[in-house]
């Protein structure tokens, strides 16, 4: 069966349920960049229930180069001055998390030109959390990720379960793996709040044990909060507890710049996914 597991793993005498420690590396928690928190007290909320549900620390991972948010001028210097201000508000609160500057990347065939941006990657220049229009992925952009890879830069590939393609075929998964990239879902896909084909998709990704992170990609303290916790006890029962590396072991081997291991024995097509596929073709043909 497909496992992943970074380099190291934390020692602890967790016997299922929630687990004692989660770190969160796709959210839109700082305020005022994005369509993320709109406010202070915004942040605040959500942090103290991702405190809640055992997580330690976040990447804040603001739209980069997003068509949406095209008059963004971020910085890295103006991250950490954002995450700064947070932090002296938290610590008013004794909320304990961590926050690390970070970027959701809109796909350009421009990713190499962005690696010395320290914004753009994270775990010292080791990945890129990559994302791509839900409807469209350009052509080419195999050749885009693969050489980031040859760089030494790995990318991930952002909620691959809410894209259109993916959807409808979810083999395609493999394709970004084989070429190096990591996998990573929201957590809102897992609970059914981002719709029900990404739910579908989300499930049977993570079931095929293609998925190596989970991330709540919170942005508000709504609908779309940090919801980790009650995502991780739905994925504890499809894969047991090799779900913990996916909230703990693997997105640590991230932020560290540690390798996550993959076993490349899984990496092959599966007869069980064609019934995905047929789940959802019959999904689109109710619409």
């Amino acid at each position: 069966k497909f496992y992943t597991t970074s380099s190291f793993s934390v020692k602890c005498d967790w016997e299922g349920g929630a687990p004692p420690i989660m770190i969160d590396i796709h959210n839109h928690v700082l305020p005022k960049l994005d369509d993320g928190s709109k406010s202070i007290d915004m942040s605040i909320d959500m942090l103290e229930l991702a405190e809640n549900q055992g997580i330690t620390e976040v990447v804040s991972t603001v739209h980069y180069q997003h068509p949406k948010f095209d008059n963004l001028r971020i910085t890295y210097e103006k991250m950490l001055e954002r995450i700064y201000i947070l932090e002296k508000h938290l610590d008013k609160k004794s909320i304990g998390i961590k926050i690390h500057p970070g970027a959701e990347v809109y796909y350009y065939p421009n990713l190499l030109q962005l690696i010395d941006n320290p914004l753009t990657t994270m775990g010292n220049g080791k990945y890129m959390l990559v994302e791509f229009h839900p409807h469209h992925i350009p052509g080419g952009h195999k050749n885009e990720l693969f050489n980031l890879k040859m760089s030494g830069v790995t990318p991930i590939i952002a909620h691959p379960e809410r894209y259109k393609i993916i959807q409808n075929d979810i083999n395609k998964v493999l394709e970004w793996m084989d070429i190096g990239c990591l996998i990573q879902v929201d957590a809102g896909s897992v609970l059914g709040t981002l719709g029900k084909a990404a739910q579908i998709a989300s499930e049977a990704i993570i079931k095929n044990r293609w998925c190596q992170i989970l991330c709540s990609d919170a942005h508000d303290n709504r609908n779309r909060n940090f919801n980790l916790k009650d995502a991780f006890e739905i994925v504890e029962n499809w894969i047991g507890k090799n779900a913990y590396s996916l909230v703990y072991d693997n997105p640590k081997a991230v932020l560290s710049g540690e390798k996550v291991k993959i076993d490349p024995k899984d990496n092959i097509y599966s007869e069980e996914n064609n019934v995905w596929k047929k789940i959802m073709l019959k999904i689109s043909e109710l619409k």
